[in-house]
């Protein structure tokens, strides 16, 4: 097990391409790696759980039990990539899988696996999008997340309750075809970027930091807001994805410089593009800048859908990876989507996500706004009619109708059932969520 560097590279690696790179071979290597097109085949998931005490999850884990516990865990067999972030969340990262139902089984049976190997270390995994409780607290120290936390910390403090206190669904999907049409790239780099405010607004599920409800269902969004859009805001939508995206990656601030001993450089803004002007950044720089952008969509060959708190109870997550591979895979729950979507882009302005207004009230009010209430409602639909069509078993289907049931037709999000809890209103149950 390893660290969060989970796409199969190692970013503290400095000794690898060594020829620097112009502006011009920067935006070509981009444009060349990012947006990988074909048929949509293949589905992954990135699961990020925080991990609490199994008896008394108010109380910190140490490191010194994180650390025994993360050992053992070592020598657990599974299917998936299993690596620690900043604040000692676990992650698993699914290999790309040939069907939904084949990334359900497999993330299904290594998320067993984990679990059990915590138990007997009385831990437990957390699906929240962020700690209720606890206050952000460094598990890894690294010369990475060092600079990492330097940087962040010029725009307050969300960057280290990001890094050390935040979980999320992430869904991987291929770019989609060349050609245009519902499952084309450029359609579906639309689709995820507007959609993506009806997915945060339907799966909000953090409406608390370190014990005080924030008035935002995804807290976890409020933080990615806090932290900027030059680290974490999406490129405009208007005209051709590879290029709107390579030139958002050389306007971004370089987080730091790496070195091969000694703590990294942290540069003050500084973008890529006055590095490559300036300096002699080299591939291997340009790969790991790559690794320091988190918009809430972002484009590694496939499209990494970073939007979707952690889902509370041990299954919860499977909705979201369900409902999120239906709404793009699917050709006709594709365009049902996209019709749907489409008036709300109108919101989407003038920033890109998610500093936009559409976002920042989906993470603030979920589905209590109107218009994103109506979206979701028709793209659930869309979604349970999908799920049959990709093979997926009755289990999963029950498991997006219940959700639909309870939340989206009723305009509540799993955020309103902390809530509730917290004012001793709840009547019903949903899941094994933890009692803020």
């Amino acid at each position: 097990m390893s660290d969060s560097a989970s796409d199969g590279t190692d970013p503290t690696d400095c000794t690898e391409h060594r020829d620097a790179l112009t502006e011009a071979e920067v935006e070509a290597l981009v444009k060349g790696i990012c947006f990988k097109t074909g048929p949509p085949t293949t589905v992954g998931i990135e699961l990020e759980w925080l991990v609490h005490e199994l008896r008394t999850p108010r109380l910190p884990v140490t490191p010194e039990r994180l650390e025994a516990a993360y050992a053992a865990l070592e020598s657990v067999p599974l299917g998936s990539a299993l690596t620690v972030e900043p604040g000692g969340q676990l992650e698993l990262s699914s290999p790309p899988a040939a069907s939904l139902t084949e990334c359900i089984g497999i993330v299904s049976a290594d998320l067993a696996a984990v679990r059990a190997a915590l138990r007997e270390q009385d831990l437990t995994l957390t699906g929240l999008g962020t700690d209720p409780w606890h206050v952000p607290r460094r598990y890894l120290r690294e010369p990475r997340y060092d600079a990492m936390e330097a940087c962040l910390d010029r725009t307050g403090p969300a960057g280290r309750a990001m890094m050390c206190t935040s979980a999320s669904v992430q869904v991987c999907l291929d770019a989609g075809y060349e050609e245009p049409g519902p499952l084309g790239h450029g359609r579906r780099w639309w689709l995820a970027n507007t959609l993506g405010a009806v997915l945060t607004a339907a799966f909000a599920n953090s409406p608390f930091l370190r014990g005080v409800a924030t008035g935002w269902r995804s807290s976890r969004q409020l933080l990615w807001t806090e932290i900027g859009a030059g680290r974490a805001g999406a490129p405009a939508l208007d005209g051709d994805p590879r290029a709107a995206w390579a030139r958002h990656v050389l306007d971004a601030p370089v987080m730091c410089v790496r070195r091969e001993n000694g703590p990294w450089d942290v540069p003050e803004r500084l973008t890529f593009r006055e590095w490559t002007r300036t300096g002699e950044p080299t591939r291997a720089d340009l790969d790991y800048h790559l690794t320091t952008l988190f918009p809430p969509v972002r484009p590694r060959g496939h499209l990494e859908l970073r939007m979707i708190d952690a889902q509370s109870g041990e299954d919860g997550w499977i909705v979201p990876v369900a409902v999120t591979t239906a709404l793009f895979d699917d050709p006709q729950a594709a365009e049902t989507a996209y019709r749907a979507v489409k008036p709300l882009a109108e919101r989407a302005v003038p920033l890109p996500a998610p500093h936009n207004p559409l976002w920042i009230d989906a993470a603030r009010d979920g589905l209590t706004d109107p218009e994103l209430h109506e979206a979701a409602v028709i793209c659930f639909a869309a979604a349970l009619e999908a799920l049959p069509r990709l093979g997926v078993t009755p289990a999963v289907l029950d498991a997006v109708t219940a959700f639909r049931d309870r939340y989206v037709l009723t305009g509540r999000t799993p955020a309103d059932d902390q809530l509730d809890r917290l004012r001793g209103t709840d009547t019903r149950a949903y899941g094994k969520d933890l009692r803020p």
